[in-house]
Parts: C-alpha cells; structure tokens; sequence
C-alpha cells in the first residue's frame, strides 16, 4: 500500500515538472491594445482588422514597426501594465515622426493606422 502512494506521489511531481518545462512564455499585452482603442476610437476597426500589427510587424512579436518602436520607447520600460502610463506612452509617442518626415498623431489624425514596417 506504501508503494502506491510514493508511485502517485512521484507521477504528480514528473507531471508538474514536465508541465512547467514545456509551458510556453505568453508575450501577448492586451492593455497595450485595449489601451490603443480607448485612445483612439475612430481607428478602433481598423485595430482590430490588424490586431497586434497595429505595433508589430511578420510572424515574429520582436519585430516591432516604427510606431511600436516609438511606443516602446515612449514608455521607457518593458511589460508596463498600467493603463495610465500606457495611454500617457501612445500621447508621447504621436510627437514621433515616421520614416515619410509625418507624425504618428498627424496620421491617427487623418484616420490611418500609424505603424509601418521597415
């Protein structure tokens, strides 16, 4: 009867192990969109036709478009999860001029998703 228990025992701990060795790192900010779409209500179809690509660009989430790398930078931090900074980041980052010399806030003014793959 001993031996049943430590068996269980010695399964449920490989289990755990195998599950915390094989769990995927999930890199997705939702705040960072719902943050997006609150600031910016007209381009809230558009956000969601693009989903992360509003920032991002290919396959990859490292690779960031011009506008996700200015929000970066406007945040100064990685993962912020307050809503406040990261409505005050997008604000600072509309003073960023893309590569065609137009501010990100002069093209969210016009209607247009501001990011742009290199």
């Amino acid at each position: 009867m001993r031996k049943n228990g430590t068996w269980l025992v010695c399964g449920a701990v490989l289990a755990a192990l195998v599950f915390v060795v094989t769990a995927q790192d999930a890199q997705a900010r939702p705040k960072y969109m719902g943050g997006f779409k609150e600031a910016y209500p007209a381009l809230v179809t558009q956000a969601d036709t693009v989903k992360c690509n509003v920032c991002h660009f290919g396959d990859k989430k490292t690779n960031r478009n011009d506008y996700g790398m200015a929000v970066g930078k406007a945040l100064g931090e990685k993962n912020v999860m307050d809503a406040a900074k990261i409505t005050e980041g997008l604000k600072k980052a509309e003073a960023e001029k893309n590569a065609d010399g137009k501010t990100f806030g002069e093209l969210i003014k016009d209607g247009k998703l501001p990011g742009k793959a290199p």
